[in-house]
């Protein structure tokens, strides 16, 4: 491991030698994702992407990418866009990333089943703001909203998210 790795630990999530407060998914930490089931999936990801809503935050990093209004992510597993961003119009099942609360304001996209996504493995595992102090998720990484900006300020695309078993 290295100081650059993103590394889930008992007391939270640990990056650049400080510890954020974090929530995990309802579930727990699971060693076999599946879709819907509200797990973390554990292993070691990648962060692939940071997006942010450009209505409500400035951009935090400049590889950031704005989230319009179209933008979805897609979490049917019989569909060929499953696990990817896309657009609207989009009939098959999906997720909005321009959300009325604040939980994506900023998100830190993984590599967990992505890009070949094997359907039902799961979908949409992100870092994003979390809904209240240790809430659970659907299986997302989740912190408090200023904890969230100073890792998406020092996070790049390539860090590694360690998630222990």
């Amino acid at each position: 491991m290295s100081a650059r790795d993103l590394v889930l630990a008992k007391r939270g999530l640990r990056f650049l030698g400080r510890i954020f407060p974090c929530a995990v998914g309802r579930g727990g930490v699971v060693q076999d994702k599946l879709e819907g089931d509200g797990g973390t999936p554990a292993g070691i990801h990648r962060i692939t992407g940071l997006a942010y809503r450009p209505d409500r935050v400035a951009p935090p990093a400049p590889w950031a990418v704005p989230i319009g209004n179209d933008d979805l992510w897609c979490d049917a597993p019989d569909h060929p866009a499953y696990n990817h961003w896309v657009r609207a119009p989009f009939t098959a099942s999906h997720e909005r990333l321009r959300r009325a609360d604040p939980l994506y304001d900023m998100v830190l996209l993984t590599d967990w089943n992505w890009p070949e996504a094997t359907p039902g493995r799961g979908s949409a595992i992100f870092l994003h703001q979390w809904r209240r102090p240790h809430f659970p998720t659907e299986g997302c990484i989740a912190f408090r909203r200023d904890h969230l900006l100073w890792i998406a300020q020092r996070a790049e695309p390539g860090t590694r998210l360690i998630v222990p078993a």
